[in-house]
This record gives structure tokens, C-alpha cells and sequence, in this order.
């Protein structure tokens, strides 16, 4: 069982290091300091393929902190 959580710990640590790797930088530039930088696609960032990397990165964050605490049990 323990071989098995390694595997997937594993895994997770190699497809959090390509999601993370895959986003772009959160920096507006200068286009922030007259609100350029509000635009259709900045305001609906949650459907774009830049709002699912984020989700995914979130939830392979979460998995590799569980899979962390999991593994660093005596069982």
C-alpha cells in the first residue's frame, strides 16, 4: 500500500511541477496602473484554459499535501 501512495505522490510531484511551469506570470505590467489592465478576457479568467490551470494547480496542491501527511504517518 505504501509503494502504491508513493507512485501517485510521485506522479503528483512531476504534474504540479508542468501545471505550475505552464502558467503565465501574474504581473500586469504597466498597463495596471491606468486600469489597462481590466479587460473581457483579465475579468473571466475562471473559464479560460489559464483559469483551469489554476484550478488543477489548487487541487494538485492540496492532493500533495495529503499525500505528504499520508506518507509521513507510521502505519
Amino acid at each position: 500500500m505504501r509503494t502504491f501512495i508513493t507512485i501517485i505522490f510521485v506522479l503528483v510531484c512531476i504534474a504540479l511541477t508542468v501545471v505550475v511551469l505552464a502558467q503565465q506570470g501574474k504581473d500586469a505590467g504597466l498597463g495596471a496602473i491606468g486600469g489597462i489592465g481590466d479587460t473581457y478576457w483579465s475579468k473571466n479568467k475562471s473559464r479560460s484554459m489559464e483559469g483551469k490551470l489554476v484550478q488543477f494547480t489548487t487541487i494538485l496542491a492540496v492532493l500533495f499535501i495529503v499525500l505528504a501527511v499520508i506518507l509521513n504517518l507510521n502505519f
